[in-house]
């Protein structure tokens, strides 16, 4: 079984102004003449670590990080400004630009999945492949499966806690009633939420109970940037239109494609995995019988460095 590659460092790190006020950070590592690869971080608003640059061989790839808008060390932080998923795809072909990348390959788990589809669909040509993994197609039965009814009968343990922040008379619409409180004037209401919100996504993300991964989604800075942007991209539906993802499947059905999800995963059921494969049929679709959502439960970390390592051979 495949494990990550050993910590490196970044070889260069800078901010890009990318406007409406926002800086984001962005990072190298690797080779500087390797395959160029974009990590495309979850949440939105999860931010990036140095353990994300771990899944690709650092002689082979050249390794680009980067926060998205509000969140990890771009500026300013847990800022719902100009804050859209149309944004962060401008913000991607910006980062190319600067980066001096011609085609890159773009490997994203959760709303990184999300965001990858998205902009492959929106520029195809920059692509050279898509890592996928969690696939998560932000429709609103996606979401309300997470945040309303679904999940909720598998840990309503966790569940219970997190809905205690919420008075009963607005528990229909849990994700409208998070926002309100996210976004108020109150600070010690909005900080309470923020880690409600984020401790039970931490508590769902891996099919064995993982205290790591619980206390960083309970750390305050990391708990207020993935609530305030998770609760406002969804009160907006993704910014997305209906089922847009798997519509405009078919502007990418040439683009070699793996997808890797596990079969337990309680945050983005694997459901979503096969309704993507069904409409991209070169994909190749490996479903992890041991793991939940997490990139870094052994079995989807094993998956995943396979599929870097096999493009690093195709694209070489």
């Amino acid at each position: 079984m495949l494990t990550l590659f050993p910590d490196i460092h970044p070889y260069a790190e800078r901010f890009i102004d990318v406007g409406d006020g926002h800086r984001l950070y962005i990072e190298e590592s690797g080779n500087p003449k390797g395959i160029p690869v974009l990590f495309v971080h979850g949440g939105p608003g999860g931010g990036t670590s140095g353990a994300h640059r771990c899944f690709f061989d650092p002689s082979r790839y050249r390794i680009v990080l980067f926060d998205q808008r509000g969140c990890g060390r771009s500026l300013p932080h847990a800022s719902l400004q100009a804050n859209t998923t149309q944004k962060l795809i401008a913000d991607m072909e910006t980062i190319r630009t600067e980066l001096g990348i011609d085609q890159w390959l773009l490997f994203g788990g959760s709303w990184g999945s999300t965001l990858s589809l998205l902009y492959a669909q929106a520029h195809p040509a920059r692509v050279l492949g898509l890592i996928l993994r969690g696939i998560f197609l932000c429709r609103d039965e996606d979401i309300h499966w997470f945040y309303q009814q679904g999940a909720n009968a598998l840990f309503p343990d966790y569940w219970q806690e997190y809905e205690q922040e919420i008075p009963v008379a607005e528990r229909e619409d849990m994700v409208a009633a998070y926002y309100q409180l996210l976004t108020s004037g109150n600070e010690i209401a909005r900080m309470s939420a923020a880690k409600a919100w984020s401790v039970w996504e931490g508590r769902c993300s891996t099919l064995d109970p993982d205290n790591d991964v619980v206390d960083h989604f309970a750390d305050p800075r990391v708990a207020l940037a993935i609530a305030r942007i998770e609760a406002h991209y969804f009160v907006n539906k993704g910014f997305l239109e209906s089922n847009q993802i798997l519509r405009d499947a078919y502007k990418i059905a040439h683009i070699p494609t793996v997808i890797v999800h596990g079969r337990y995963d309680v945050i983005c059921p694997v459901k979503q995995a096969f309704e993507l494969y069904d409409v991209l049929p070169q994909a190749k679709l490996h479903i992890v019988r041991d793991a939940g959502h997490s990139a870094f439960e052994r079995g989807i970390t094993d998956n995943l460095v396979q599929a870097t390592n096999t493009f690093a051979q195709k694209l070489a």
